[in-house]
């Protein structure tokens, strides 16, 4: 009922995309930590693979290992489908054999696809091939394109609800962290939601107190002139 992307960029950053006919399809599923890495669990998910899945990463497990260590534990594992994107290293995958067709994944050294309850495999190779196609581009709009490219493909073949775009760099809050709910154009709304970010959220967001700034900015205009810099650099960018 559900498809999704983890990846991560040269600069250490991890980006999770997910869309589905589901309500709040980004609240339970998608789970990332700083320098740990990220994960999806998605068919029948078990909300608890993700704070167990990121403590066995930040332990030192290989992303083979954590996988197999939460679906063993779990009996209900044939009905779930989970993926895991390490900090460093390759991805792991599990899509149980009860998961609904079309379902499995697709993955490469720095990116993971896996989708269930799909139109076909098409899906998930157009997102794959979409997310390839992009480099170059910041993260969240590769991710972006690679979930348009899936939904062009067919995407949920049940229908759309849901999706949500989680972008994790190096504090450990979320950098952007957007949900669509319930919407007839979910990707297509989380795009703009993304592109309102762009106007004064992202660039606030640079301004807070941080690892490396304990206090961040706290004069107003300094928070205004570095928003407008943003600004600038965006448009001398188009």
């Amino acid at each position: 009922m559900t498809w999704s992307i983890l990846a991560r960029d040269e600069h250490g950053n991890f980006g999770v995309a997910i869309a589905s006919r589901f309500f709040a399809v980004g609240a339970l599923c998608v789970h990332s930590r700083r320098g740990v890495g990220a994960l999806s669990t998605q068919a029948l998910m078990n909300p608890l693979y993700g704070p167990q899945g990121m403590a066995l990463l930040a332990s030192g497990c290989a992303a083979a290992d954590t996988v197999n260590s939460l679906v063993n534990a779990d009996d209900g594992r044939a009905h779930r489908q989970l993926h895991v994107l390490p900090a460093s290293g390759l991805p792991a995958a599990w899509t149980g054999p009860a998961c609904i067709d079309w379902c499995g994944h697709q993955q490469a050294d720095d990116f993971s696809v896996a989708g269930n309850m799909l139109a076909g495999p098409l899906v998930i190779e157009a997102t794959a091939s979409a997310f390839i196609n992009t480099k170059g581009l910041p993260l969240a709009e590769r991710l972006l394109a690679a979930m348009q490219a899936g939904e062009a493909a067919g995407g949920d073949k049940r229908g759309k609800q849901g999706a949500a775009l989680r972008v994790h760099g190096d504090e450990d809050y979320p950098q952007l962290d957007i949900r669509v709910d319930d919407h007839e154009e979910p990707l297509a709304e989380l795009g703009r939601l993304y592109r309102k970010s762009l106007e004064r959220y992202q660039p606030f967001m640079a301004c807070l107190p941080g690892r490396h700034d304990p206090v961040g900015l706290t004069d107003r205009a300094q928070i205004e002139a570095r928003i407008q810099q943003f600004q600038a650099a965006r448009e001398g960018r188009s």
